[in-house]
């Protein structure tokens, strides 16, 4: 018996010892392919959306693009959406994933989240001017257009306005409904919101309105699980750190948005 458990021991620490080099290969792996593989989104303007001639661009792409720079390689960009972007990165689909995607404790036990975080959102309102609204206590009883499934809305129906939100699947349905005047405002992250009240003249009678109800929620590029502490981790950990202290990630921003961001400017002066 003792023999079988030491025998059993041996197998298991030789296949901890497989899976550890595997996953140190990794970098090695990319330099030697050529190409590092890249999930972003395309639906989220400006971090990553496609361009008239259909390639994709935005914050994140450029990110990616910058990363790639670095190790010498080619850049191939995937499309990937929120329900599909960890899963990719488990199947080894892609070998970065940098898809706007917020950092919790529940993500971290899925997939490898990079310290240091790159990026935050805040919780903000594309609003009617005419509405007048200037934070979350002005929407008592007013019709508030949202996407369903954020993590606000609980707190936004049954704190501010005291009615069902007017709930969609999708960006499109809500900005339409509330270009028809069916909802006061609606209620996304701030920068895209920032963005577009900047970009599209369609949204010349509205304003952001910031909602400092809810905190900002960090963003994190994640790579394999078990690739955290590998040297691909240790490196994509070292790019942020230097995206950060350089101000890269603050002209990347700006290049796209117009301006920065407090969050991203109190990053990058920690970071000096």
């Amino acid at each position: 018996m003792k023999a079988k458990l030491t025998g059993l021991m041996a197998a298991v620490i030789a296949i901890g010892a497989m899976a550890g080099a595997a996953a140190a290969d990794q970098l090695a792996e990319i330099k030697k392919k050529g190409t590092l593989v890249v999930g972003v989104k395309t639906d989220y303007p400006p971090w990553g959306m496609r361009d008239p001639s259909g390639q994709i661009v935005g914050m994140e792409p450029d990110m990616a693009a910058d990363v790639a720079k670095r190790l010498g390689v080619k850049l191939e960009l995937v499309s990937v959406v929120s329900s599909n972007r960890m899963q990719f990165l488990q199947q080894g689909k892609i070998d970065l994933m940098i898809a706007t995607m917020s950092d919790t404790a529940e993500r971290r036990k899925v997939v490898g989240i990079v310290d240091p975080v790159y990026y935050a959102s805040g919780v903000a309102m594309l609003a009617n001017k005419a509405a007048n609204v200037k934070s979350a206590a002005d929407l008592k009883g007013k019709p508030v257009c949202a996407l369903q499934g954020a993590f606000y809305n609980n707190d936004l129906q049954s704190k501010y306005t005291g009615r069902d939100l007017v709930a969609f699947k999708g960006v499109p349905e809500a900005e339409q409904a509330l270009l028809d005047g069916r909802c006061v405002g609606f209620v996304y992250d701030d920068v895209v919101l920032v963005w577009k009240q900047a970009q599209e003249a369609k949204w010349a009678n509205f304003e952001v309105v910031p909602l400092n109800e809810w905190q900002v929620v960090p963003w994190g590029l994640a790579v394999k699980i078990e690739e955290l502490n590998s040297p691909w981790g240790t490196f994509m950990s070292a790019t942020i750190k230097d995206w950060l202290k350089s101000g890269t990630l603050a002209a990347i921003e700006k290049k796209w948005v117009g301006n920065n961001t407090k969050w991203l400017l109190d990053a990058t002066a920690a970071a000096k």
